[in-house]
């Protein structure tokens, strides 16, 4: 029986399709079966992927390939969500957190994955349930990066309620709520001045944005508890909740928004065992000259060949053939 790859590409940018093209050749000549999928944004809240994933076959596949950045690969988690059929991501973005590899090494790519030479890791995903007043039956969503809540209005607050384990905790004014996981916690928890949490940290984390409390600092909890926010009879205006930057659904007045982590996490394959700490240091080109020992010093401590030492001398790269990138904000976690 043939082995499965679906690839996920954006049709609109020259460099995805030529990736594209590449990895079909490739994937085709190892003796693949490859099935295509062009990149399409959807904004409802749900399952709206859910006919796209049966259509395709994902299920059947041994890993979804991305080609395309972090926002790609967000979208990609839709198709293969429930599954646990691994993404492997091939950066073509900006950053890059979630991606395994630059275009260049597609050969290798499909050599590693004919041999089934990867690993897979589990990646931590927030299960979201809302109640919205007027309405019995509750809706359900999820997010590998975040859940938002965000004011409707730009020019008025919303004052929100925070409860942990359904137990009240504070109510303040804000402009939102991030409710982020590890993986999120470079994105948008990132830039409202949340603490990185790497990857295999079991847990979830909420930011306030620009909240008018003394008392509204950012949360971190374990694997067991949740969060719920509302949007409480006080509030201004009413919010939105955002699920990965990309599905969205409107919070009345009154509604109530319930997250905890899922018991369905995104795979991810990996063909690299690259520490995260790298990964940091080499998507944010962090300053780590003269860190420590020089790489030079170290050999002569050690006697070791100067191949098995760490550089100290520049960011690190976390995939071979990866440039020093130019700093930006990230994308995604």
């Amino acid at each position: 029986m043939k082995r499965k790859v679906l690839i996920v590409t954006h049709g609109g940018r020259p460099a995805a399709v030529t990736a594209s093209n590449d990895a079909v050749r490739e994937l085709t000549r190892a003796g693949f079966e490859v099935a295509l999928h062009n990149d399409a944004l959807v904004r409802d809240f749900g399952e709206e992927m859910a006919a796209a994933r049966v259509r395709e076959g994902v299920a059947s596949c041994d890993v979804v390939i991305v080609l395309g950045g972090d926002g790609s690969i967000l979208r990609a988690t839709e198709l293969t969500h429930g599954t646990g059929v691994p993404i492997l991501g091939v950066n073509l973005g900006h950053v890059g957190f979630l991606a395994e590899l630059e275009p260049g090494n597609i050969t290798e790519m499909v050599k590693r994955l004919d041999a089934c030479d990867y690993t897979v890791e589990e990646r931590t995903v927030a299960a979201v349930t809302v109640h919205r007043p007027g309405e019995d039956e509750p809706m359900t969503g999820w997010g590998l990066n975040e859940a938002t809540i965000e004011k409707a209005e730009r020019m008025r607050m919303i004052e929100v309620g925070i409860e942990v384990d359904d137990r009240p905790l504070s109510s303040f004014g804000c402009d939102g709520v991030v409710i982020a996981t590890s993986t999120g916690s470079t994105a948008h928890a990132f830039s409202g001045g949340g603490p990185v949490m790497w990857p295999n940290t079991d847990a979830l984390l909420m930011v306030p944005l620009a909240a008018h409390a003394l008392f509204a600092r950012p949360l971190v909890i374990g694997p067991q508890s949740s969060f719920s926010v509302t949007i409480l009879d006080t509030s201004a205006v009413p919010a939105v909740l955002t699920c990965d930057g990309r599905r969205t659904i409107d919070l009345p007045i009154g509604s109530r928004v319930d997250v905890k982590i899922s018991d369905q996490p995104i795979r991810f394959a990996r063909l690299f065992d690259a520490a995260f700490t790298d990964r940091l240091v080499s998507k944010f080109a962090l300053p780590i000259k003269g860190w420590r020992q020089t790489a030079s010093e170290a050999m002569v401590a050690s006697d070791a060949p100067a191949s098995e030492l760490p550089h100290s001398d520049g960011p690190a790269s976390d995939v071979p053939g990866d440039p020093t990138p130019v700093p930006t904000s990230p994308e995604a976690g």
